[in-house]
């Protein structure tokens, strides 16, 4: 295994991962307060899960989003 490649490809993935997620979690915000399903919520539970079947991997990170 080239640790290098590894490094480059998973800064690459977490990249793209971020970015669209980021774009995503804010278009669904602004939906969702535009027609009033989040109206007086501080806050959103927000949950990431990460798979890779090949290496068994599943990671979960929980998080609450601040809106005020």
């Amino acid at each position: 295994m080239n640790e290098e490649a590894l490094n480059m490809s998973l800064r690459k993935f977490l990249k793209v991962v971020g970015v669209t997620s980021q774009q995503e979690i804010e278009k669904a915000i602004r939906a969702a307060v535009a027609d009033g399903r989040l109206k007086g919520k501080p806050s959103v539970q927000a949950t990431m899960v990460l798979t890779i079947g090949e290496v068994a991997l599943n990671h979960k990170v929980e998080s609450t989003i601040e809106l005020e």
